[in-house]
C-alpha cells in the first residue's frame, strides 16, 4: 500500500471525526515545523492517533520536528477550514486584551511546584487558565460572588483575582507546596488544607456560590471531586460546578464511564465546552480536556450523601492510590497489640482486637472523639500521608502510635512542627508521638491552646488565651483587644480549624503569637 492509499485509509475510518487528522495534515503542511507534543495539543488528538498519521506520511526532519517537505505540500494540503478551536472556546477573543495578565500567568506557572504523578497533577497552560477566568465573568454575574477551587494546582484561583479582583476565591488542595505558593502570591486568596477522600474543610462548606475543579480523570475522581464540590456550595438552587475533563477520542466508554459518575449525582449538564482545557502534557488525552458547566437539582444532595457514604480512597490513575493498585499491605498486628491501644484509627483488619472501638480517618479528623482514650493507634496507607500531622493534632490521646506504609518522610520537619504537643519517636514505619505538658506562659501557651483545639476555630482559641491573666497574676488583654490583635497578626486564621491550616501558616503561628502577646 502506498503512503497515500494508507492516509485515505486512515481518515475513512476515521470517519466524521477525520478532522482532527486533516487538522494534523494542514499544519504539516504549512511549512512550519511541529514536534509531535506541538500537534498532538494543537488538533487535541491523542498521541496514539497523531503517531498512527505520522507513520504513514513523507516526512523529513529536523531534531524532534518534522514537517511534510515544501515539494509535496500539495498532494497533503486538505483546503478546508480546519480550526475547530473556536466551538469550545467562547472567549478566544477576549484573550488579547489581558497579554500582561496572560504573562504573569507564565511566569507563576513556570515557577509553580513541580506536579506529583501519584495526584495526577498536569499542568494547564497559562491561556487556559485565564480562559477558565474570562469564562466565568462572561457566564455569570461576579460582583459579591465566591469561587471555591477545588483542588488548584493549575492555579485557576489567581488567574480569577487577576481578572475579576471583586471576587472572594477560596481554594482546598491536598498539596501544602501549592497552598504555600498560593499565599506567597499575596493576592487575597484563603487557602485551606484539605483531602477530599477525608472531607472539605469545614470553613468551606456552603460557602461558595460558584466551585471549579480539574480533578483526577477517573470516574471515582471525578464523582469525588463534584461531590465536595457541591458540597461547598452556599446556594444550592442557584449554584454552579465548573469541571475540567478530558478522554481520548479512542476511548469513548470511558468518558461514558466519567459522565454517568456525575449523572449518578443528578447534575444537569448546562454547557460542555470541548476542548476549552490545554496542557503541558497529558499527551494520552490530546492534552486538551473539555468544560462542564453543571448545576445541582434537587436530587443531587441525597446522590452525594450516598456517593460519600460508600466512599472510596482509591481515585487517581496511578500511585498507591491509583484505582487499579493492589491493595494495601495490613498494618503490623504485633505493633499494636504490643501498644495496647484504647482506640482504633483507620482501616484494620477486622479480626484485630475486636473489643478495641473503631473510628474512620475522616470521623477523627470531622469532630473530637467522643472518649477520653489514654492510648490511639492510627493506621495511615500510602497515599494519605499528608494527612498525618493533622491526624496526630485531632486526637487528644496521651500517646499515640501511628503505623505508616515507610519510614516517614522528613521527621525533623513533623518534630519541629508538632514540637508545642508531642515528643516524636520514630522506628522504620512506626511513629510514637507522647503528649508533653502544657507551657505556663508565653507565646507558646498560646500555641499549645490554639493546637489542643484543633477541631475548634483558630481565632477563638487564640483570644481565650490572651483574654486569661499571665502566671504571675498580669492581667491579660481585653476581649476587644484580643480580637483585634488576632485580626491583625493573622487575618487568614479567623474562620479555620487549626486542621484546615496549611503547614506554612502552622509553622510561622509562634512567630505570629509573640507581637500580641506582648501588647
Amino acid at each position: 500500500m502506498s503512503g497515500h492509499e494508507a492516509i485515505d485509509e486512515l481518515l475513512a475510518e476515521a470517519g466524521v471525526d477525520g478532522l482532527r487528522l486533516r487538522g494534523a495534515l494542514a499544519l504539516l503542511s504549512g511549512g512550519r515545523w511541529w514536534t509531535l507534543a506541538d500537534l498532538v495539543r494543537e488538533t487535541a488528538t491523542s498521541r496514539r492517533t497523531i503517531e498512527s498519521l505520522l507513520r504513514v506520511l513523507p516526512l523529513e526532519h529536523s531534531g524532534d520536528h518534522v514537517r511534510i517537505p515544501i515539494d509535496q505540500v500539495n498532494r497533503y494540503n486538505v483546503g478546508v477550514d480546519t480550526d475547530i478551536s473556536g466551538l469550545g472556546n467562547p472567549v478566544a477573543g477576549m484573550v488579547a486584551a489581558h497579554a500582561e495578565t496572560l504573562e504573569r500567568l507564565e511566569t507563576l506557572i513556570a515557577g509553580a511546584p513541580r506536579g506529583r504523578h501519584a495526584l495526577d497533577h498536569v499542568s494547564a497552560t497559562a491561556e487556559t487558565v485565564l480562559r477558565r477566568a474570562l469564562l466565568l465573568g462572561r457566564r455569570f454575574w461576579l460582583p459579591g460572588a465566591r469561587l471555591l477551587c477545588v483542588g488548584d494546582h493549575d492555579l485557576t484561583s489567581l488567574a480569577v483575582r487577576m481578572v475579576h479582583p471583586e471576587v472572594e476565591v477560596a481554594v482546598a488542595d491536598i498539596d501544602d507546596r501549592i497552598l504555600e505558593y498560593i499565599d506567597a502570591q499575596d493576592l487575597g486568596v484563603r487557602t485551606r488544607w484539605s483531602d477530599l477522600r477525608l472531607g472539605l474543610p469545614p470553613s468551606l462548606r456552603g460557602w461558595a456560590d460558584l466551585a471549579i475543579t480539574d480533578p483526577p480523570y477517573t470516574p471515582e475522581g471525578i464523582g469525588l471531586f463534584a461531590a465536595r464540590a457541591a458540597e461547598g456550595l452556599r446556594d444550592r438552587d442557584q449554584g454552579r460546578i465548573v469541571v475540567a475533563y478530558g478522554a481520548s477520542e479512542r476511548t469513548p466508554m470511558l468518558a461514558l464511564k466519567v459522565q454517568k459518575a456525575l449523572f449518578d449525582l443528578n447534575l444537569l449538564h448546562e454547557a460542555i465546552f470541548p476542548h476549552f482545557n490545554r496542557y503541558h502534557g497529558a499527551e494520552a488525552i490530546g492534552s486538551a480536556a473539555d468544560l462542564y458547566v453543571l448545576r445541582p437539582t434537587t436530587k443531587t444532595w441525597p446522590a452525594i450523601a450516598a456517593r460519600l457514604d460508600r466512599l472510596a480512597t482509591a481515585i487517581y490513575t496511578q500511585g498507591p492510590q491509583a484505582v487499579e493498585s493492589a491493595p494495601a499491605a495490613p498494618p503490623d498486628e504485633a505493633a499494636v497489640t504490643a501498644f495496647g491501644p484504647d482506640l482504633l484509627a483507620g482501616d484494620w483488619p477486622r479480626g484485630l482486637l475486636p473489643q478495641v472501638p473503631r473510628t474512620r480517618l475522616a470521623t477523627l479528623l470531622a469532630k473530637p472523639y467522643a472518649a477520653d482514650p489514654e492510648r490511639v493507634a492510627i493506621a495511615v496507607p500510602a497515599g494519605l500521608e499528608a494527612a498525618l500531622p493533622r491526624l496526630l493534632l485531632a486526637t487528644r490521646a496521651r500517646h499515640v502510635r501511628v503505623l505508616t506504609p515507610g519510614p516517614v518522610a522528613d521527621l525533623p520537619a513533623l518534630a519541629a512542627l508538632l514540637a508545642p504537643v508531642y515528643r516524636l519517636a520514630a522506628e522504620g514505619h512506626v511513629l510514637d508521638a507522647v503528649r508533653l505538658s502544657p507551657p505556663d506562659s508565653g507565646p507558646e501557651r498560646v500555641v499549645r491552646r490554639i493546637m489542643d483545639s484543633a477541631h475548634g476555630k483558630v481565632a477563638n482559641a487564640w483570644r481565650e488565651a490572651l483574654t486569661e491573666p499571665g502566671p504571675t497574676g498580669t492581667a491579660g488583654l481585653t476581649k476587644r483587644q484580643a480580637r483585634a490583635a488576632v485580626e491583625e497578626a493573622a487575618p487568614w486564621a479567623l474562620d479555620a480549624t487549626p486542621l484546615e491550616l496549611p503547614l506554612h501558616r502552622l509553622a510561622r503561628m509562634r512567630a505570629r503569637i509573640g507581637a500580641p502577646t506582648t501588647a
